[in-house]
Parts: structure tokens; sequence; C-alpha cells
């Protein structure tokens, strides 16, 4: 069989069709600068921020932080007060990021006890005791214990790979001690220090919303002051809503908590997130010794948030918030670092993607020191024997103890 060479022109692409001439000027588009505090998730690339807890910002879904246009309602049972800490966690993290903070109910006393910054070299110096400490700890246990009770060790990196990448970034060039001022913003989530206080730039990024006193519900007011706000910021600003002890009786009527006013408000409220979806984002507290979950209107606003966690603090550990801005270096503030103080149950996540949220099949306990909230899976520790046996072993009174027992005849 031969092949012959067929004289057929191949047709060509007409001229306007013709590729473009790699040295001809290509139009530019102006890219607008980044917003600080707002990065994207990891999963789908929306703009999340951090909620200035970075164990809690790995929890959420695996988006590294709180998606912008969703909610979450912290749960507490108790008289302490662990939820206040993680929305002044929150409300400190937008104050030196640049972002509105809005906060219902309670007065500007509220915003002068937010926590100061860390600077680098003191962060830095707690990334170091945390590294020995883990260290040693690693000696301690058998190999095959090591990896137990880590959190985010599993094959879903995703959640604690960005909480990792948060702490070592978090190096903000300010100034320690009390009255540590704010500065340009250089990480997405910052380290703070319960014992000092943030001093807030002017003017002031927050914003406190008095209750109305004498309305049959204050809901609608506050409503009406949030639409008026944020239409009145450019589009570019990101708002943080903050609700402290929702419905308590200290701060809230007794006909707020009628299913007939607060319903509605839920209801206007995450039609206001999803119109704001990339500006808003809003935190809520509820006492569950006032309103259990049993009830039907909790369970009609655990429906209504987008993100629902619970906190219950161990009965014996109840005031283990005194004792974490203990500053003597002493054993309680060494345990209180290292045992958990509560567990964290969670309820529901965000589901923003369409992958769905993540799955948190495994209890959570929570730990509050001076400079973090630790959330990490709850797990027995390994039994590591009698420890004073173990120390006298050297000295041969485990020897001397035996010698001294009696036979026992079964």
């Amino acid at each position: 069989m031969s092949f012959r060479k067929r004289s057929i022109g191949l047709s060509r692409t007409p001229a306007s069709s013709s590729a473009e001439d790699p040295s001809a000027p290509r139009p530019t588009t102006a890219q607008s600068p980044p917003i600080p505090g707002i990065r994207p998730s990891p999963l789908d690339g929306r703009p999340t921020t951090s909620t200035g807890t970075p164990t809690l910002d790995s929890l959420l879904g695996g988006h590294a932080g709180l998606a912008l246009g969703n909610s979450l309602l912290v749960e507490e049972s108790g008289t302490t007060d662990f939820a206040g800490a993680l929305l002044r966690y929150y409300a400190a993290e937008g104050a030196v990021q640049g972002h509105q903070v809005h906060v219902v109910g309670v007065g500007e006393q509220w915003g002068r006890e937010l926590p100061g910054l860390v600077g680098a070299a003191d962060a830095g110096e707690e990334e170091e005791k945390s590294g020995r400490k883990e260290r040693s700890e690693r000696m301690k246990i058998a190999w095959r214990y090591e990896r137990l009770g880590e959190f985010g060790s599993r094959s879903s990196g995703s959640r604690a790979s960005p909480a990792a990448a948060d702490r070592a970034s978090s190096a903000p060039s300010t100034s320690t001690g009390a009255g540590a001022s704010i500065s340009s913003p250089t990480s997405f989530c910052h380290t703070f220090d319960l014992a000092t206080r943030l001093t807030l730039p002017t003017p002031s990024p927050l914003h406190f919303i008095p209750i109305p006193s004498g309305a049959i519900s204050p809901f609608p007011t506050i409503l009406i002051y949030l639409r008026t706000t944020l239409s009145d910021y450019p589009p570019h600003t990101i708002h943080r809503l903050i609700f402290p002890s929702l419905l308590s009786p200290l701060l809230y009527p007794p006909s707020a908590s009628a299913p007939r006013a607060l319903l509605p408000f839920l209801h206007a409220l995450r039609s206001l997130l999803r119109q704001y979806p990339g500006q808003l984002t809003c935190m809520l507290t509820l006492p569950l010794d006032l309103y259990p979950r049993t009830s039907g209107v909790v369970r009609w606003a655990e429906g209504l948030c987008d993100g629902v966690l619970a906190l219950h603090p161990f009965p014996h550990l109840m005031d283990a918030s005194r004792d974490a801005t203990n500053t003597s270096g002493g054993k309680a503030e060494r345990g209180n670092n290292e045992e958990p103080q509560g567990l964290l149950h969670v309820h529901a996540l965000p589901v923003v993607s369409e992958r769905g949220g993540a799955v948190v099949g495994e209890d959570m306990a929570f730990s509050v020191s001076r400079r973090k909230f630790v959330i990490r899976p709850f797990s027995l520790p390994p039994v590591l024997g009698d420890e004073e046996a173990q120390m006298g072993l050297g000295n041969g009174e485990v020897r001397k103890e035996l010698g001294k027992k009696e036979d026992i005849d079964f």
C-alpha cells in the first residue's frame, strides 16, 4: 500500500480570529487591596474572619475561621463566664483588625475589659515554652500514646494546619503589658493576654447599642439601628455583631424571651446576615441555666443560627476563671494550662459549602489560661503507674516497702 502526497491545502483561520500578538499590551484589571483580617476559606475560597481563638477557627467546618454572613451561638451552663471570654477575644480581634464591632446590651465598661495584645517577643517565648512542655510529655508516655489527644492530628489536616499557621504568623508589632496599643495588623489571628487591657484608637471601633427601656420588645429598635448602620458604611467595611448573655434578666425585659418577640428577631437577623454576606458576622451567648435546651424557644433559636456550641464547665473547676489570671507561676496555673476545665459539645456547624460541614463525632474539651482558649479532643490520660513508687525506685524505697508486705494466702 503506497502513500501518496495529496495536494490538498489546509484551511486557515481568518485573520480576525488569529492569535493575538504577544507584544500587544493587554488590558489590566485594577485589583482591590486586601481587607485586613479577611482571607479565603481553604475549602471553597469564600471570605472568612478569625474569632480571635485559633482552635475555635479550626473547628468551624474546616473553613479555618468564621465565614462572613454567618452567626455562631455559644451556650454555657453554670455560673462561669467562659463564653464571655470567647466574645472578648472575638471583639478584640475585630478591633485590632479595624473592623466595626457592635455590642448589644452592655455599656462601655465591657469594652474596657478587652484583653490586650501580646508582643512578638512574648508570643515567641510562649511558643518555646509550649514546645519544651510537649517534648517533656513525649518522654513520659509510651510512643503509642504520643499522638492521642492531639487536636487535628488525623487525616483532616485542613482543621489543624490553618490554626498552626495562625500561631506561627501571629506576631503583631505592638508593645506588651497593660495599655498595649493597636498597630497595623499583620496576621489573621492575634494572641491576647487576659491580664492586660487593650487600648482602643480614636475614633473607637466599638459601638454599644443600648436596650430600650419601656418597650414591649427591644429587638425592633436594634434591627433599625443595624440596618441604618450597615447601609451608611462603605461596602468593604467588615462588621462584627455581639450579643452578650442574650435574654439575660439583667439586660433584657421579661417580654423579650417570649417566642413572639425572639423568633421574629432571629429571623430578621438571619435575613440581615444573608443580605450582607461579605460584611457581617455575629456571635451570641445564651445562659443554659435560665433557658435550658429542653425548651422549645431555645431549640428554635438554635435552628435559626448557623453554628451552635455548648460549654459545660466541670463542677469542681467553677473557680478556674479566677485561677486563669494567677501569674505567680505556681501549681494552680500549670494545672490550669494542662487540665481541661469543661466539655464542649458541637450541636451545629456552619454548612456553607456543597461539600457540607465538618462532622465532629468526638468529645471535645476546653481550657482557658491567661493567653489562650484551647479546644481539643477530650481523652483520659494514659496510666503512668504509681508516680511515688517510680520516683523512689532509685533509692531502694520500693524494695523496702516490698519487703515489709506480708504474704496473703487465698
